[in-house]
């Protein structure tokens, strides 16, 4: 399933500025949210990548030493499949933090998008 024409060129200019690991690990956690579905939208919003549809799903935010896979609505997936995973004391927003490309968990991650796309049905 290619990615090609549903990258945006200010994602690729967000991620090329990056430290090299955290940019190999933004890389390939752009490319499971993509994969999870071809329904995902891809933004740069905020300074950083979010992915929408039908709404907010998630978005990448960068640190000098880690990234975090966040979820906009992360409260409502930590009651269910994101609770061994999802951290953070937001009234909403819940994210994992990534330090190395060994911490991805491509299964994982995908099972969260999906459920995090389905709460946008709504």
């Amino acid at each position: 399933m290619s990615n090609e024409n549903r990258t945006i060129i200010e994602v690729d200019q967000f991620i090329e500025g990056l430290p090299e690991e955290i940019q190999e690990i933004t890389s390939m956690l752009r490319k499971i949210i993509l994969e999870a579905s071809r329904e995902i939208v891809e933004e740069y919003k905020w300074s950083m990548p979010n992915y929408s549809y039908k709404g907010l799903v998630c978005y990448l935010q960068t640190a000098k030493e880690h990234v975090k896979l966040g979820f906009h609505k992360g409260n409502q997936l930590q009651e269910g499949v994101g609770k061994d995973f999802l951290e953070g004391t937001g009234k909403t927003m819940k994210y994992i933090t990534l330090k190395k490309k060994e911490d991805i968990k491509p299964e994982v991650f995908t099972t969260l998008i999906l459920a995090a796309m389905e709460l946008n049905e709504v």
